[in-house]
């Protein structure tokens, strides 16, 4: 099994990419990594630290797209950038499963709608990330940004695609599937909720339980959170904006707080190093572009090592796990699928 990670995609690149890298060889014996990018920038960070030389093999990319190119343009003129050369990598051999990338979001989706065959049948792939819940577990939610405008039936499959994950790598076996809208009522929502509702209530295989506001994402009483990209994407901007506010509402109200206040925070240390664990998005990985033939992930543009470590022993679980043989039954469950 053979991981292919963009060496020169993200804001910390190519130094924390390197080191991530490093990492998840150190915690998983089970792959090999194909680092894209300059070979000679990678072999002298490479000569930092111990590994497995045997375990990771490099291929020369020169170029780089950055988030000021327009995705479709870069994709296609910038053949030898890190991240094309990684897509090529990835669909060229069969031993790769998987890619990883912290750079331009836009390329990285452009780059898997393009490069990387869909799975028969999808109509759209979207993007999974896995957000932590205040019950202790997880929640994926379906799509966080691959697809602005959606029609009904794609909110169908998104919720297969979440089924599936949930199912694959959490381990569900009954995942609770909720529709993201303004109110818990039946027919709350847009035009596009009030239509897929019935589709989904109708739908075989998916134990949807309704419609679920923005607020309940992380409650923990749901396993699947279903939206169109747009929606979705600021749900989790949303999710990850509160969380960072709420450290620093709390860092600031210690400081500010006197003497009583940081024997308190002495005394608490521990439970708000768990609260920060729980909230930080380092340690999940990164959002799975869900619906083609191999795995792709985009880490967070802001990743560092630990984030990226993380992402690659993601990739290495859903492979191991069979995500892409769990989409694939769960679309056969879907005769109603729209193939345009």
């Amino acid at each position: 099994m053979k991981i292919v990670l963009d060496v020169f995609g993200g804001d910390n690149a190519p130094e924390e990419i390197v080191k991530g890298a490093v990492q998840a060889l150190k915690e998983n014996d089970g792959f090999k990594l194909v680092l894209v990018g300059k070979q000679e920038e990678i072999k002298a960070l490479l000569t930092k630290y111990e590994y497995s030389g045997d375990r990771v093999e490099i291929i020369d990319a020169r170029d780089v797209i950055t988030n000021d190119d327009v995705p479709t343009e870069a994709i296609r003129r910038k053949k030898d950038s890190s991240l094309v050369v990684s897509f090529k990598t990835l669909t060229s051999d069969e031993e790769c499963v998987a890619l990883i990338s912290a750079g331009s979001s836009g390329a990285v989706l452009t780059g898997g709608m393009l490069l990387v065959k869909r799975i028969k049948g999808v109509t759209r792939a979207a993007l999974a990330p896995l957000l932590p819940t205040v019950k202790g577990g997880f929640v994926t939610l379906v799509d966080c940004g691959a697809n602005a405008e959606c029609k009904p039936q794609m909110l169908v499959q998104f919720a297969h695609f979440g089924r599936a994950m949930a199912t694959s790598y959490m381990g569900i076996q009954n995942p609770r599937i909720g529709l993201l809208s303004n109110g818990t009522e039946d027919k709350k929502g847009n035009q596009l909720n009030t239509e897929t509702f019935p589709l989904l209530k109708a739908e075989k295989g998916l134990n949807f339980v309704g419609n679920m506001e923005a607020r309940e994402i992380l409650s923990g009483d749901y396993d699947v959170v279903v939206a169109d990209g747009f929606s979705g994407n600021i749900a989790l901007k949303g999710c990850e904006g509160t969380a960072l506010a709420f450290m620093t509402i709390l860092k600031n109200a210690i400081m500010e707080g006197g003497l009583r206040a940081k024997i308190g925070y002495l005394l608490m240390k521990p439970v708000f190093k768990k609260v920060k664990k729980t909230l930080d998005y380092n340690d999940y990985g990164g959002a799975v572009l869900v619906g083609l033939q191999k795995i792709v992930i985009k880490a967070h543009g802001s990743s560092k090592a630990k984030s990226i470590c993380a992402a690659i022993l993601q990739a290495v679980t859903l492979h191991n796990r069979g995500i892409i043989d769990e989409v694939t039954k769960a679309l056969t469950l879907d005769d109603k699928v729209d193939n345009e």
